[in-house]
């Protein structure tokens, strides 16, 4: 953490962002749904946390992003927003904010800024979201642009599925990277294209490009946060997840062991407890020792 902290101690901006493929830096991308998450996620080092609807998948129990709502991303939001200091904070805009119009997505993107803290939104879609992506910027507020499996559109895609499979399909990723660089995004999500169509929309854009699941040749790359860390409970795991750890079987084991200590009365132990100090422990034996005294008194004359 110290190492990555004197490598790069400055604020994250979208400007840095921006300039980091010029630089050559390969920027870290993860993300995050809740203050203590965000503190960590922050003081490693991440570079862009992510506020993603996939909170909707690993956090809130559905089965697609599509229920997520603006509110929900709001809370969030907030929450990270106070556990960050040096990344930048970009946070998704939900399924049905920005799909009627500009002025609703503005609206919805304002909300997310002012209220939630974001520095900047991300929302799905190339070239047919251009013209919102324009209208975002021109009202300052930085957009990240989303292309390849969208998982807001899984209704229309049948699954989540490799896009991009053909010559017709990467021409058209290529255009809408083009689209989204053209109306003003600063960085652009690849996900699961294939590596080589990767490599082109890279290469023809002058933004950085952040892959998931689009292979080594994107400038940055982005993770779900309890992917890494083995808290996700997806039936599969996708092929482009590498789990760094398995928190879920390090807590089943915790709460297993803490279940056992409690059933067996070896929690809490003396140590856990807290003593009374020893006047006030002197007083009360005392008051409970005349209660008694009392009490034997009362029976003896009942007795008689």
């Amino acid at each position: 953490m110290a190492y990555l902290k004197q490598q790069r101690p400055e604020k994250v901006t979208v400007p840095a962002v921006r300039a980091s493929k010029e630089r050559g830096e390969r920027l870290v991308c993860l993300t995050a749904y809740d203050y203590p998450t965000a503190r960590v996620v922050d003081e490693a080092g991440t570079d862009i946390i992510l506020v993603g609807d996939s909170l909707g998948n690993v956090v809130l129990g559905y089965d697609t992003t599509v229920p997520v709502t603006l509110e929900e991303m709001l809370r969030h939001t907030r929450a990270v927003r106070r556990g960050t200091e040096r990344a930048l904070l970009v946070a998704d805009m939900p399924y049905g904010t920005y799909h009627t119009g500009a002025d609703d997505a503005v609206r919805a993107a304002l909300r997310l800024v002012k209220e939630g803290g974001a520095e900047a939104v991300k929302l799905e879609g190339g070239a047919s979201r251009a013209e919102i992506v324009e209208r975002l910027v021109r009202e300052e507020i930085p957009v990240m642009g989303h292309i390849g499996l969208t998982p807001q559109s899984v209704n229309k895609l049948g699954g989540f599925r490799l896009q991009g499979k053909t010559a017709e399909a990467a021409r058209a990723l290529v255009e809408d990277a083009r689209a989204l660089e053209a109306a003003g995004a600063f960085a652009i999500v690849l996900e699961v294209i294939p590596r080589e169509i990767a490599k082109v929309v890279t290469e023809s854009v002058s933004v950085p490009t952040i892959g998931i699941g689009a292979g080594e040749f994107c400038d940055s790359q982005i993770l779900v946060l309890h992917d890494l860390i083995g808290l996700s409970f997806s039936r599969t795991r996708p092929r482009f997840v590498r789990q760094y750890a398995d928190l879920r079987a390090q807590m089943t084991e915790a709460i297993t062991k803490f279940a056992e200590d409690v059933r067996g009365g070896a929690y809490p132990a003396e140590n856990e407890s807290y003593p009374l100090p020893a006047e006030a422990r002197a007083e009360l034996e005392a008051e409970i020792k005349a209660a008694g005294a009392r009490h034997s008194a009362l029976s003896d004359q009942s007795k008689c």
